[in-house]
């Protein structure tokens, strides 16, 4: 059941920069196009109705098709790959790596917010089609990044060397991984369910590429997600126009450099997320994965002795697009290059490096999509849940930084007042009147007097926290319970979504557990969600 929510500033975890954007702050509508709401979808639809061609349509159902050949589907997944052949067809996307075991729990909440976003769209607009689509990021690069979930406070890391694009790579000594995780997760029957399908996503398939498109496949097919894999010779097709103006005209780099500046002018706490370079795109082949950079009029793979004349490159890319791998900063536009898709949702860290994209995305006359930020969940058990009231501590309290939560706590369950605010406001009043005596008398006496109240002050300070650290000594038992729910709900103090793995919660709640986050999760609502299962 959704117990509460909180507001995003509220719980501390996430930037100005995406906390001005879900209130709307007027100084940031330069970046972004629509917002996501309802209404604004009807101008998003048009726009996009326009700008995508049925040739790419039929080029993307392709494509679906043949990346599906070997995954047994259901019949609404399958269903809605047939309709985005028809021009009332859009898709809402959302993209994430290709985590082991879907690395962390916000996995999750990305595409049940991309399904739920596509359902409200359809009753909002019903003669339209909405498609839920997870975007594999399967060039990426960065095994580090992928290559463990946490269960239960234990990391499971698959330890291999890792060359090029991760969705190549070979699942061979995944079977070690398996052997561990099937010793930690026991014998009941959502174990063995886990099990299975972890066997069969990475045991059944020879690349992770394939293993993942399974794996999410299994959790959602009964919700129509169709999974795209855009490493794809027919769909990198499309895109070479922007890769040839990527190559010869510098174009993100100019107009995303523009936008930082830009944005960053707006407040210099927005964190500026990505940083542009030249040439925005690398070249793949055979464990390779390297940039593309242009010196003394050649163009050449970094760390490799591939080059090629202005010439040579556009044949190479007319002949070979598959070779040529969007980065951070062009991917979002070959995603819309591809996809008819009206809206983006992602983490704050990815919305954050979509606003410096909007300029770029003019520049090259692609529409540019809304963009949502995915649900956000804690999930509380039913025993913590309980333990939290019987604790007396709120929605508010539980997202405190640890030790303002336990300073806080330990101050209203104190049977003496430990707040000294009181005591300062008098001593500070006092020496109101030593100031305006020196003034009368002799200025000079003035900086003494300001010394000797910050003495006083820091004197006072000084006894409050003594007198804290003795009552938490006295509370121990109370304080212990504090923190170690805290810790339970907030793993390493960091948010739950973005550490825990879902088996551990689908050990205790099995196949209860998508169905009652699709059901429990609004994608439009502006607050940090709080769910009982």
């Amino acid at each position: 059941m959704l117990l509460d929510g909180i507001s995003f500033k509220n719980t501390g975890y996430f930037s100005s920069l995406i906390c001005d954007y879900l209130y709307e702050n007027p100084q940031l509508k330069p970046f972004y196009k629509r917002f996501p709401n309802l209404d604004n979808f009807k101008e998003q639809i048009e726009e996009k109705a326009s700008n995508f061609s049925l040739e790419s349509r039929l080029t993307l159902v392709k494509a679906l098709k043949n990346q599906y050949k070997k995954v047994e589907t259901s019949e609404l997944t399958l269903s809605h790959i047939d309709a985005l052949q028809t021009e009332n067809t859009f898709t809402i996307t959302t993209g994430h790596q290709l985590n082991l075991f879907t690395g962390p729990l916000y996995f999750l909440y990305k595409i049940v917010s991309a399904i739920n976003l596509s359902k409200e769209l359809k009753e909002a607009y019903p003669d339209y089609n909405f498609v839920p689509v997870y975007w594999m990021a399967t060039e990426d690069h960065d095994f580090e990044e992928i290559n463990y979930f946490n269960f239960n406070g234990k990391k499971v890391q698959w330890n291999r060397t890792a060359e090029g694009p991760v969705g190549e790579l070979s699942t061979d000594g995944l079977d070690d991984v398996f052997n561990l995780f099937a010793l930690e997760l026991g014998n009941s029957k959502n174990a063995e369910y886990l099990k299975e399908l972890f066997k069969s996503a990475y045991l059944e398939h020879d690349n992770l590429a394939d293993a993942t498109r399974y794996l999410a496949n299994e959790l959602f097919k009964d919700y129509g997600l169709v999974i795209i894999d855009a490493n794809d010779k027919a769909l990198k097709e499309q895109f070479i126009p922007y890769v040839k103006e990527e190559l010869f005209n510098n174009t993100s780099f100019t107009n995303v450099t523009e936008t930082s500046a830009q944005l960053n002018a707006v407040n210099n706490d927005y964190t500026i997320q990505v940083n542009p370079r030249e040439i925005n795109v690398f070249y793949i082949k055979e464990e390779l994965r390297e940039r593309i950079v242009f010196e003394n009029e050649t163009f050449s793979v970094l760390n490799t002795n591939i080059a090629w004349t202005k010439a040579e490159i556009v044949k190479e890319l007319n002949e070979f697009p598959e070779r040529f791998s969007p980065n951070v900063i062009t991917r979002p536009l070959y995603q819309e290059v591809i996809l008819p898709n009206l809206c983006y949702i992602g983490g704050g860290g990815e919305l954050a490096y979509w606003f410096q994209l909007k300029q770029f995305f003019n520049k090259v006359n692609v529409p540019f999509p809304v963009l949502l930020l995915r649900n956000s969940v804690l999930i509380e058990t039913e025993s913590q849940h309980k333990k939290l009231q019987n604790l007396n501590i709120s929605t508010n309290d539980i997202f405190l930084k640890q030790s303002t939560f336990i300073n806080k706590k330990v101050r209203e369950i104190s049977n003496i007042d430990i707040d000294f605010s009181a005591q300062k406001e008098t001593l500070q009043k006092q020496f109101e009147d030593l100031y305006t005596l020196a003034e009368q008398t002799d200025k000079s006496f003035i900086g003494a007097v300001k010394a000797q109240e910050v003495k006083q002050i820091k004197g006072l300070e000084h006894l409050e926290k003594r007198l804290l650290k003795a009552q938490k000594k006295a509370l121990a038992d109370q304080v212990s319970r504090m923190t170690g729910l805290q810790n339970e709900l907030f793993p390493n103090q960091s948010l739950q979504e973005r550490n825990t793995n879902f088996s551990q919660f689908y050990l205790e709640y099995g196949k209860l557990l998508i169905p009652e986050l699709i059901k429990h999760l609004n994608p439009l609502n502006k607050e940090f969600s709080l769910l009982k299962l």
